[in-house]
């Protein structure tokens, strides 16, 4: 729950459509809910904008299942991400509303479309190369999940740069880019170059031996000479969905 779900209900409250009682069993919950081993936390958006989000790649279908089905009780939705397909298979059974995109990995029950947009501009989400589109995917719909509107752009890395060049007006459209990039990351240095966009630049495991499975990615992301790219961890697409919602997000007195 976050602070307009809790302004709507607070709304409601004074205009008398919700008795008292009822809001109270709604807040019920907050700020976490104790399940067998697990403590979900229903107030982080709240704190922070951003709610709980499941990490599925090392928890069982059944708890994955138990803590989405807590998560959109409380806000009317859930994500989780890392899931694998037979697990995703498991968890749709027990939860029907969730939805599995398997490039991403990611499973999802829509939260409600908020009244008002969340975010001051458009995403894009710009991806190196065809490998590295799980991790930008990851980040595209985390981004949706959190109310966000995307802008994807796909393949257009340091290899053929004339395919940068031809998406340049897009990305100059965006408020923030997040660009995906494995080998030798070069592509968020380029594209720093070309914007004046804020950028999240995401190093994936892409590449050969001596890539070091992200490392020489993310080291050279690092090292960028372009100024201002910001550096999320390899494969983090979701940390880079976000790092860009907190940067996009509308303030209250916007």
């Amino acid at each position: 729950m976050d602070r307009r779900a809790i302004e709507a209900l607070l709304r409601e409250v004074k205009a008398g459509g919700v008795t008292p009682e009822a809001a109270a069993e709604r807040l019920r919950v907050l700020p976490f809910e104790p399940l067998e081993g697990v403590l979900v936390d229903h107030h982080r958006a709240l704190r922070n904008g951003v709610p709980e989000v499941v990490y599925g790649e090392t928890k069982t279908a059944d708890e994955i299942s138990r803590i989405m089905a807590a998560l959109v009780a409380g806000s009317g939705g859930a994500l989780a991400t890392r899931v694998d397909a037979d697990k995703a298979v498991a968890v749709r059974d027990a939860l029907p509303a969730a939805v599995y995109y398997p490039v991403a990995r990611v499973l999802m029950v829509p939260r409600p479309a908020p009244d008002t947009p969340v975010g001051r501009g458009t995403v894009i989400v710009a991806s190196a190369g065809t490998s590295d589109r799980p991790v930008a995917e990851e980040a595209a719909l985390t981004l949706e999940f959190l109310g966000h509107e995307v802008d994807r752009v796909d393949d257009i890395g340091v290899a053929g740069l004339h395919r940068l060049v031809a998406h340049a007006e897009r990305l100059r459209r965006a408020e923030v880019a997040i660009v995906a990039a494995g080998m030798e990351g070069a592509l968020p240095s380029v594209v720093a170059g070309v914007i004046d966009r804020p950028i999240v630049a995401v190093p994936t495991s892409i590449g050969y031996g001596v890539g070091l499975g992200g490392f020489v990615a993310m080291l050279g992301m690092l090292a960028s000479c372009s100024p201002g790219v910001t550096v999320v961890n390899i494969d983090n697409g979701f940390g880079a969905a976000a790092a860009a919602a907190r940067i996009n997000r509308r303030r209250d007195h916007e």
